[in-house]
């Protein structure tokens, strides 16, 4: 899942010099590096303090923030070109509050790059999971629809409001060769607006 995200969403997400990028829910800052090849200035906020090490680690340079995502955001407002909230959404309660804030963290015409494990897939029992020296976690999620995801983020402001869809590939397939027993099923929503 991971790594079907990391090639589509920064796609979507086009980070351009010299612009100030927020990765809410950064995790270990798998996006990061790109971002920083860029010529952007990320800043990363995360709830683990442990990913936030890993990712201090990895990106020195870069300001981190310990927050919660479900809580206000410690964002000054219209501070942001771009913000991306990558794979967070599916275990956040308030996203309400969440897209507010980050429409109110970005600049006129700032972009929002925001993607999801798909929830077709939850629907049908099959949760988020990673893989790590050998060992499967899975991912607990919340039941947010297609529908209420894209209603939260219109009614936050944004418009302009895209979505994608991205199902399993052979090229998922090669990099991650367990997911194979996805092939064809719909496992990434993006959503990609803008505030006006």
């Amino acid at each position: 899942m991971v790594a079907l995200d990391r090639r589509h969403t920064v796609e979507l997400l086009r980070p351009r010099r010299s612009e100030r990028i927020l990765d809410a829910g950064c995790g270990t800052g798998a996006h990061l590096g790109l971002m920083l090849r860029s010529g952007s200035f990320p800043v990363g906020l995360d709830l683990s303090r442990g990913m936030l090490k890993v990712t201090r680690a990895k990106h020195p340079s870069v300001p981190l923030a310990q927050a919660d995502l479900n809580d206000r955001l410690p964002v000054r407002r219209r501070s942001f070109d771009a913000v991306l909230c990558a794979l967070v959404g599916e275990h956040l309660s308030n996203l309400r509050l969440l897209f507010r804030e980050i429409r109110d963290g970005l600049v006129r015409g700032g972009r929002f790059v925001f993607s999801v494990f798909h929830p077709e897939m939850a629907a049908a029992g099959i949760e988020a999971n990673f893989e790590q020296d050998g060992v499967e976690y899975r991912l607990g999620a919340l039941r947010h629809t297609v529908a209420d995801y894209l209603n939260l983020i219109d009614r936050a402001g944004f418009r302009r409001i895209e979505v994608q869809e991205f199902r399993g590939d052979d090229v998922l397939v090669e990099e991650v060769p367990w997911a194979s027993k996805y092939l064809g099923r719909p496992l990434l929503l993006a959503v990609e607006a803008r505030t006006s």
